[in-house]
């Protein structure tokens, strides 16, 4: 559904706007056109709407007086971390005041004894990870960019290591936020659980910027490992590697990650990462637990590979070995565009019941191969979720039309089998004409109104997820 009050906001509101955050924020304000471009989304096919001014916060008391300030002129907010979502998320169709938050980077507190921290949105996961390793504590969530943590929270991202750690919204325990009208709310305690009321965390998971915007995190945290291995196996086909996923996890193995990559991937992956990987459909996989126990676990993935046409399997504990075969499995996306070289890729998911990943993944390569696509898959797949990077010519219109109507299919197939358009990679702009064919318009009205409830001028991120 096409969003009819997308209008960029008058100059005039925008001006007096920009004004009163200069006499607030002084240099924290910025209006150069160079640096709103790169606040806007450049990592999809998606065109980039820069927002009017960037603000750089230092503090919850910075995004509350940016935000109080352009709610009184009715001007748009759109939160910035990183910048690597892939659905056109910081996007401003209405023009605004993008809030960058990465310069709010603090890890404020770690309670060890609890398994928890707190920090500000723009700590990254790889920062967080380098502070809590002495205390033999990490946070699990990979999903590959460096992305922080704000905003993984905000997209409600997951990662390599869903499969056995869950997602942003299991690891999550409370969040402080700024809301539409400038207001601070802290959602929860740090308990672990509570039955006291609305779950308002679970709310602000994945609401993507559009009902207010999150200053503060609190985590939960793993213990490091004893012992972890990494794995390659490559199969004789999809099939084999998808029903080898499957009978992995009903089998109940405790296996960390569990990743798809399919021939094509592999190849670019080999040539741009330096490996020589069989260029077959391949699962890379992580056990963690005891020295003894990560063994047992490799060996029986290897006794159920080998009954679906997989091996020979490869493993290591060497964590030198491990860190350059999930590098290269993150680096994936810019494998892919080598692919190609001028080409573009668009990165998109869908995530389906994992009792039928088989048969998404095999449907999904028939439609590649006969709309004549470049489309390699790499996925989470112990959890149902696989990735298409299309490689593409942005100015060939014939195979825009070919792409588009590709992904209609795809995202009607994972409707079909009972799964979602968007595993990790959240709806923003990219994926909002979908919403009513997953929810049904009364879910989809329902958040409609929680939107118009908590902001009622529509200036959080709008034009992401719901249309108003």
């Amino acid at each position: 559904m096409k969003n009819a009050a997308l209008k960029r906001v008058e100059p005039a509101a925008v001006e007096k706007a920009i004004a009163a955050l200069h006499a607030k924020l002084g240099n924290k304000v910025v209006t150069s056109m160079e640096v709103r471009r790169q606040h806007a989304n450049t990592t999809t096919w998606l065109p980039n709407e820069a927002a009017d001014a960037v603000v750089y916060a230092g503090s919850t008391e910075d995004v509350q007086d940016a935000v109080q300030i352009a709610a009184s002129h009715k001007v748009p907010v759109i939160a910035f971390g990183t910048g690597t979502s892939l659905e056109g998320h910081v996007n401003a169709p209405m023009g605004g005041i993008c809030i960058d938050v990465a310069q709010m980077n603090e890890v404020l507190a770690v309670h060890a004894e609890d398994l928890d921290c707190v920090i500000q949105p723009g700590v990254t996961r790889k920062k967080l990870n380098e502070y809590l390793r002495d205390q033999g504590l990490f946070f699990p969530i990979d999903p590959g960019a460096d992305a922080s943590l704000g905003g993984m929270a905000a997209t409600r991202a997951s990662g390599t290591n869903a499969v056995r750690y869950g997602t942003m919204k299991d690891n999550v325990l409370s969040l402080k936020a700024v809301l539409p009208n400038g207001e601070v709310i802290r959602t929860a305690s740090r308990a672990k659980k509570s039955s006291a009321g609305y779950d308002l965390t679970r709310l602000f998971v994945g609401s993507e910027g559009t009902l207010g915007i999150i200053t503060e995190l609190t985590l939960k945290l793993s213990a490091i490992p004893e012992s972890i291995s990494a794995a390659v196996c490559p199969f004789k086909s999809v099939e084999g590697a998808c029903q080898a996923t499957i009978a992995t996890i009903q089998s109940g193995i405790p296996v960390a990650r569990i990743e798809f990559i399919d021939a094509m991937a592999i190849r670019a992956t080999n040539n741009y990462s330096k490996l020589n990987l069989a260029e077959a459909p391949t699962l890379f996989l992580e056990f963690h637990g005891s020295e003894a126990g990560v063994k047992e676990q490799t060996e029986r993935f290897g006794d159920i590979a080998v009954e679906f046409g997989g091996g020979p399997l490869q493993w290591t504990t060497q964590a030198e070995e491990r860190t350059k075969l999930w590098q290269a499995r993150h680096d994936a996306y810019f494998a892919m565009m080598s692919l190609r070289p001028g080409a573009k890729a668009l990165a998109t998911d869908i995530c389906v019941p994992i009792s039928k990943l088989a048969d998404a993944v095999l449907e999904t390569e028939k439609d590649l191969q006969e709309m004549k696509l470049l489309g390699p898959i790499v996925g989470h797949v112990g959890d149902g979720n696989f990735h298409v990077s299309l490689v593409i010519d942005m100015e060939d219109q014939d195979e825009l039309k070919r792409v588009k109507i590709f992904l209609d299919r795809l995202t009607e197939r994972a409707h079909r089998m009972e799964g979602t358009c968007t595993g990790e990679h959240g709806v923003g702009q990219g994926k909002m004409k979908y919403m009513e064919a997953e929810h049904g318009p009364a879910v989809l009205e329902m958040m409609r109104s929680l939107k118009r409830a908590l902001d009622p001028d529509n200036i959080m991120n709008p034009g992401k997820i719901v249309a108003l």
